[in-house]
């Protein structure tokens, strides 16, 4: 499991996003408050934005309270589009850079939170790592972001007991499904906030119902039930 965050907007910077929140990402590393799996988020983290049309990651196997460096840097990444992830490992699955999201094919970044039998899986050559949610993300990259809620539905379909909670970004669209854990969305002044969890007691928040896709444009927000639910 993990805690996972996305900003598409005005130009903002990383820190007031995933360290500045009195509930935010680093928080929700060592103590979320609406996660149904696992009590931290301690195995890794990663943080991936837009400079332009490039991606860029900083991703570390460390808890993210223990990265002084990312601290002092933060506050000077800025971007109109970032996606942000804790992690907390499945048993079994190794604890290394690569394993944490983003993950990305040059054009998206990606984060899953949950869990998925990497039995129903394909091999995929281009993963970035041999855990679940890597797998996952090269499956999801293979059939394009475009198919993204008829892929989450045919791997339900193929693992019952999976969590599919994705989180993606391009830079000029948000792409997010709730399959088994909690997602909300902020809309604020100057940009759309989707995440696994509130970052402050904002009463604007507003949950995302289970089994939908969520695409967020410019300032629109729009849900749509998946196949399946």
């Amino acid at each position: 499991m993990c805690r996972h965050l996305a900003w598409l907007g005005e130009p903002v910077s990383v820190a007031s996003l995933v360290l500045d929140p009195p509930s935010g990402l680093m928080v929700q590393s060592y103590a979320p408050r609406r996660q149904k799996h696992g009590l931290m988020n301690a195995d890794g983290w990663g943080v991936g934005f837009f400079d332009g049309a490039d991606a860029r990651r900083w991703r570390s196997a460390s808890p993210l309270w223990g990265d002084a460096s990312f601290a002092s840097v933060a506050p000077a990444l800025r971007s109109t589009c970032v996606v942000a992830a804790v992690r907390s490992a499945s048993v079994g699955m190794p604890i290394e850079p690569s394993a944490s999201a983003p993950f990305s094919d040059g054009t998206w970044l990606l984060s899953h939170n949950g869990l998925v039998d990497r039995a129903v899986l394909p091999a995929a050559r281009h993963a970035e790592s041999t855990n679940d949610s890597a797998l996952l993300a090269a499956l999801i990259f293979d059939r394009g972001l475009d198919a993204l809620g008829d892929t989450i539905a045919a791997v339900a379909a193929d693992d019952p007991n999976a969590r599919l909670n994705i989180l993606a970004g391009n830079g000029s669209r948000l792409l997010a499904t709730t399959w088994g854990d909690t997602l909300s969305v902020l809309r604020r002044h100057d940009g759309v906030v989707v995440a696994s969890e509130p970052y402050d007691d904002d009463p604007a928040w507003d949950e995302v119902p289970d089994r939908h896709l969520v695409e967020v444009v410019d300032d629109r927000v729009h849900l749509t039930p998946l196949k399946g639910s």
